[in-house]
């Protein structure tokens, strides 16, 4: 069981800045979030390469700066737009390979978009397709302002997208959505491949592990029994912590539940 932390955490820290000060923590498996298309190429990719050998870690993930830009470009009707967005995800595909990385977050078109259900559905699996052959794992987000934010879609992307339609949970914006993520845990089973961890109380949606009142004894439980190997990264905005040891605690805690569980 991988237990990590997202770059995107430390932000606005340069991605081989985020992921060195998560090197140094101690943390062995990190998400990196690119904020800019040089961190996906050389030479700063070979920066985090050279740090992920130094220090014994793994890269379990890659989300793209480019999410907001999914929406009027893959997910367009503008075939230009569209082979642009390919091209541009073949070679985070590649950069992907480099540093070890399986799965590639997606966000996916925003709720007032005009992509219709079909279209979406057809645009996920082109580029699903074009992952499997860098032997990549397109796997949709829940984003509670996109499409992606309510379970139903998701539901929906299922049972029409069969072995393609693999997910990537995210608790706060689970709760952003309205929606709990034992129901999502339910519903999308063995589809799930990645997940996207804080905890939360009454007032806040999105805190460290442990700051919270979240159950994640019971949460690891449900889904490990569902068939879950994927990665269980924590994934918090930089003003919802003041230390960047909170970060390894919140890996810490994680941890030991894990070990309970296990």
């Amino acid at each position: 069981m991988e237990i990590g932390v997202s770059t995107a955490s430390l932000y606005p820290l340069h991605a081989e800045d985020a992921f060195s000060e998560l090197a140094q923590l101690g943390v062995k498996t990190a998400e990196v979030f690119a904020n800019a298309e040089c961190e996906a190429r050389e030479p700063i990719l070979d920066q985090i390469c050279s740090i992920r050998d130094e220090y014994g870690m793994r890269v379990s993930s890659f989300h793209p700066f480019s999410s907001p830009m999914e929406s009027v470009y893959l997910f367009s009707d503008y075939d230009r737009r569209i082979d642009e967005m390919m091209t541009m995800y073949r070679r985070f595909f590649g950069s992907m390979n480099a540093l070890g990385a399986k799965v590639f977050v997606l966000h996916g078109a925003i709720l007032s978009s005009k992509c219709t259900v079909s279209h979406y559905f057809k645009q996920f699996r082109m580029l699903s397709e074009a992952g499997r052959e860098f032997g990549v794992t397109v796997a949709q987000e829940n984003v509670a302002y996109c499409l992606s934010g309510r379970l139903e879609f998701l539901k929906m992307m299922k049972r029409e997208l069969g072995d393609y339609a693999k997910f990537v949970l995210d608790l706060k914006q689970a709760r952003r959505s309205g929606e709990n993520p034992l129901e999502y845990v339910d519903a999308l089973g063995g589809s799930i491949v990645h997940c996207h961890l804080s905890d939360a109380n009454g007032d806040k949606d999105c805190l460290p592990i442990g700051k919270g009142n979240f159950d994640f004894s019971g949460f690891m439980r449900k889904i490990l029994s569902k068939g879950f190997d994927g990665a269980f990264i924590v994934e918090l905005y930089r003003n919802n912590y003041s230390e960047f040891s909170e970060l390894k605690s919140s890996v810490d805690i994680l941890s030991e539940i894990a070990d309970k569980i296990s």
